[in-house]
């Protein structure tokens, strides 16, 4: 009976872990194409003030990696979020960790602001 009780408690353990939510890898074309679909997108900069400063997407919220646990409250549960830093790494670590927090629909852009401006897409520049 009690090896029963193991096993059901593993196998529950391990449906729920399969029922976690993976961040989506797209890359910045594909993000565009999802913004102009996707209205109600969050777009979330997770790099520094300094870099946002300089360069950012049209309407992004700026949560430096840094702060993100103690600032995740500000991130809406309730609307797709879209995650880029500069090349895609730091927004793979914070795509991972609000997927580790409960947010159902998570993309990271692998290719960063970088990819963006070298596919020619518009940003917000410093000044303009």
């Amino acid at each position: 009976m009690r090896f029963i009780a193991v096993l059901l408690s593993v196998l529950l353990l391990t449906a729920s872990l399969s029922q976690a939510v993976e961040p989506a890898n797209v890359t910045s074309k594909q993000a565009q194409a999802l913004l102009a679909k996707t209205p109600k997108m969050v777009l979330l900069d997770v790099r520094t003030p300094d870099e946002y400063r300089q360069a950012h997407l049209k309407g992004a919220r700026l949560i430096p990696l840094g702060e993100l646990n103690r600032r995740v409250q500000e991130v809406p549960r309730d609307r797709p979020v879209l995650v880029y830093c500069a090349v895609g790494a730091r927004s793979s670590t914070a795509a991972s960790y609000l997927a580790s927090k409960g947010f159902r629909q998570i993309y990271n852009m692998t290719d960063g602001i970088v990819g963006w401006y070298n596919n020619g897409l518009p940003l917000q520049m410093a000044g303009r």
